[in-house]
């Protein structure tokens, strides 16, 4: 799970910078929220319908859908995440609001670049799994 944290922490610094410093600042780390969204295929963590429309794209797409789900969320609510401290954010992030748009959910999840210095998703995964071998 360590190499997908360190993959998905690379694409949310390229896409989110100044969320990204926040979330160093107050460490607070994927496994605090991220377990849970992808465990559940979003299923705890989102509307039923919403969740729904993740579970569509996620088989069409593959893994990588799940990850850029979770980046396209934290976008979501970025304005309303930098100005909280880290119970804040934890809490906020263990606890999504219950009703959200999933029009606007998947505009931010579509404006969420899946490269990072120009390799895509498996291929940063990959380059990190032989860096830790």
């Amino acid at each position: 799970m360590k190499i997908y944290f360190d993959t998905y922490e690379v694409f949310f610094e390229e896409n989110l910078p100044k969320l990204y410093a926040l979330f160093q600042k107050w460490k607070v780390t994927p496994d605090l929220y991220l377990i849970d969204w992808i465990f559940t295929l979003y299923s705890k963590s989102l509307p039923l319908d919403v969740a729904s429309r993740v579970w569509d794209v996620f088989c069409r797409d593959g893994e990588e859908f799940l990850f850029r789900t979770a980046l396209g969320i934290l976008l979501h609510y970025e304005d309303i995440l930098v100005n909280m401290d880290f119970i804040q954010i934890v809490q906020f992030l263990t606890k999504l609001p219950e009703v959200i748009s999933d029009d606007k959910l998947f505009q931010s999840i579509a404006a969420i670049n899946m490269q990072a210095k120009n390799k895509k998703f498996k291929e940063v995964c990959t380059e990190l799994l032989v860096c830790m071998s």
